[in-house]
């Protein structure tokens, strides 16, 4: 016996929302983002146009998926802006979720995993790397349901 539950319709068909890649950095996102904390997060442009993805929009839903590729919670987004990286601030941030107290601390976390073999891969550039003028997209959201 099974306690698999399917999805409610509305949620099976929304977009899924992958926060880093599968494992601990994902699960400790997912886990902030379930219990509020995190209602921010920070994209490279260059991921979007590499994956020929639209940019998010304010009102679209998502289903935020976890290690294990399930859905665990649907979150709304309320705004997003593209900027340069130096234009990130404090409020951004610290609304990430992952206790960063200062734009240089969030900056080195994001610049490590930017700069990581994973996701030079995943963009097909092995040398990728970001400086003050790299483009990122701003995203904030609100958590609408758990799952």
């Amino acid at each position: 016996m099974t306690n698999y539950q399917p999805l409610p319709p509305d949620v099976s068909a929304l977009p899924r929302a992958y926060f880093a890649f599968p494992g601990p950095l994902r699960d400790r996102l997912v886990g902030a983002i379930l219990d509020g904390s995190k209602t921010s997060t920070t994209g490279l442009l260059a991921d979007y146009e590499h994956e020929d993805e639209p940019l998010p929009q304010a009102g679209r839903r998502f289903a935020v998926v976890d290690s294990a590729d399930r859905p665990v919670a649907v979150i709304e987004v309320t705004d997003v802006r593209v900027v340069p990286l130096a234009e990130v601030d404090l409020a951004h941030a610290v609304d990430e979720g992952e206790g960063h107290t200062t734009v240089a601390e969030w900056r080195a976390a994001h610049e490590e995993y930017w700069h990581s073999a994973e996701l030079r891969a995943a963009l097909d550039d092995p040398g990728f790397t970001v400086d003050d003028t790299t483009a990122v997209v701003l995203e904030r959201f609100r958590l609408v349901d758990t799952l």
